[in-house]
């Protein structure tokens, strides 16, 4: 101040600054630091006596460093936010974790209400544009995947053609389902069924690794959200890598598998999640897939998918009564007088016929509509993805990350159930790994809570295959959903127990991760070259 007063004297006509502005700007310089004085000393007293409420109480607007904090502590938004390391992080109590959950005054509890509204707005409509991905795949790769799942064939080829199958219809949860079906029908044998599954376990990754692709607008969270979907994939693989080999020398899957079936199964009844019961009424009326056509062409019961076309509605009506009602035909029903017929799109007996359901449709029609609504339910997952992250961000915004770190810190075996029971309730891994990447591309998960809960899913996404298997009443097709949960079973043993083998597929999606600050081109070309380019190479290879 008194080098500035010094110089303003001497060269007023360079500064422009009046003698009468110079004495405010004084008077203001000393009571600022006057105040910046006290304020440190009353900071000093409260931070003794409440940390917590110190940090969440300061002015955010000014400090936006950990550096510029007394407690160290990294807050949600500051600007060296990305720098913390996990093994930086402070540890909270869970007081602290109480306290900044539930202590709030009116004015913050209706922020809370307003924001929690907004993301389960944005929440719905992701797993409503996850469902319409899906159906479009179904209805633009149904054919294909069928064809692939027809043929009896070498392990090499079973394991190429899971995966390729399981990436077209972006579901292994459909793919393992009709596996189980083909192997109930006698149409694939059990050894084939589990190369079939180990592929399909490969497969179901591609969809949380195009999701991670809707954080690219912001490097930081790209880095962290491609390493989050790709653990899964790294696992996935490491896990096939071991066992794959192991099942072909030994068959140990099948002789497990073959001890714990029971003489015989009895039929039961198909279940679906409580979450594809909300969503469907509304994915349903823009695009409905007909999954049987996918079975018909891979059990063999017919040779193509031209024998569902042209679509036919009886009487011109287009409801389900008119169009998708199967014929009796021990009856003697006739397709066109007695019952109509449905290609790939079908009609729903509650919702009708879909917005895209067209009487006399060929496979070129119902095609085209499967790729429009493909385009339309990835322009909404990442609108919805971005809506999804804006009001967490916005929600978390000042939050200390030893707060956060503290609340989504579980022990692993207790991620593990968390990420089985939502995939149980989803009836889809990967919807569950696909809403908690973007969560990690935040950092409010890190990526060593996210392979727990990975593998909880994949655990999960085993249940459907063995409801399909208590809906047929053959044993093989038991014995392939039982494969099926216990290779998972086996990849986990393998990879997580064990801290440094734990650390291996952590590494690789670390690795994976940053190599997106290179480019940003590193997530499409992963999943062209992983989930296609190679698998193709193989499976002409191995012809």
């Amino acid at each position: 101040l008194a080098c500035y007063s010094v110089i303003t004297l001497l060269f007023p006509h360079y500064l422009k600054i009046t003698p009468t502005q110079l004495a405010f700007l004084e008077r203001n310089i000393v009571d600022s630091h006057y105040y910046t004085r006290t304020r440190a000393s009353t900071m000093s007293t409260t931070e003794a006596q409440d940390p917590v409420k110190s940090e969440t109480n300061k002015d955010e607007s000014v400090i936006r460093s950990r550096k510029e904090r007394p407690t160290g502590s990294t807050h949600f938004g500051d600007a060296d936010w990305d720098e913390e390391r996990p093994d930086e992080i402070g540890d909270a109590t869970w007081g602290e974790v109480a306290k900044a959950c539930c202590v709030h005054d009116a004015k913050e509890w209706g922020k809370i209400f307003v924001g929690a509204c907004g993301a389960l707005f944005f929440l719905y409509f992701f797993l409503f544009a996850l469902e319409l991905l899906g159906n479009s795949a179904k209805v633009l790769g149904g054919c294909r995947a069928g064809g692939l799942l027809s043929d009896e064939t070498n392990p090499v080829a079973g394991l190429v053609i899971g995966e390729l199958a399981t990436a077209l219809i972006q579901s292994s949860s459909t793919t393992t389902s009709i596996i189980v079906s083909l192997v109930g029908a006698d149409a694939v044998s059990v050894n084939s069924g589990i190369y079939l599954v180990m592929g399909a376990n490969i497969g179901t990754s591609v969809t949380n690794t195009i999701v991670s692709m809707g954080q690219m607008a912001d490097g930081a969270q790209l880095e962290r959200a491609f390493a989050g979907a790709t653990v899964h994939d790294i696992f996935n693989l490491l896990s096939v890598a071991i066992l794959f080999p192991l099942e072909i020398i030994s068959h140990y899957l099948y002789h497990l598998t073959k001890a714990m079936l029971p003489d015989n199964v009895k039929d039961g009844e198909a279940w679906s999640g409580p979450i594809k019961k909300i969503v469907s009424p509304l994915s349903d009326k823009i695009l409905k897939s007909n999954k049987d056509v996918i079975k018909d062409i891979a059990t063999g019961k017919v040779e193509s998918c031209d024998t569902y076309y042209p679509v036919l509605c009886l009487d011109g009506i287009e409801d389900y009564k008119h169009c998708a009602s199967k014929c009796d035909k021990d009856a003697g029903e006739e397709v066109g007088v007695d019952c109509g017929r449905v290609g790939l799109i079908t009609c729903d007996k509650t919702t009708g016929c879909p917005a895209f359901f067209q009487n006399g449709a060929n496979l070129h029609d119902d095609s085209i509509s499967g790729g429009v609504c493909l385009v339309l339910s990835l322009f909404l997952l990442i609108v919805c993805l971005m809506g999804l992250v804006n009001v967490l961000q916005r929600g978390l915004a000042g939050m200390s990350t030893r707060i956060i770190y503290k609340a989504t810190n579980v022990n692993g075996l207790i991620a593990m159930a968390i990420g089985t029971g939502i995939t149980i309730l989803v009836q889809s891994s990967s919807i569950t790994t696909s809403v908690l990447t973007p969560f990690v591309g935040l950092g409010v998960i890190q990526l060593e809570q996210m392979l727990p809960l990975t593998l909880g899913a994949n655990i999960g996404t085993t249940i459907t295959g063995l409801l399909a298997a208590m809906v047929s009443d053959n044993v093989d097709a038991l014995q392939v959903a039982l494969c099926h949960l216990f290779f998972n079973i086996s990849g986990i043993v393998i990879w997580y127990p064990i801290p440094i083998m734990r650390r291996i597929p952590l590494r690789g999606a670390r690795a994976l991760g940053r190599a997106t600050r290179r480019s940003r081109l590193v997530p499409p070309i992963y999943i062209i070259v992983v989930f296609f380019v190679i698998p193709l190479l193989l499976l002409g290879l191995s012809s």
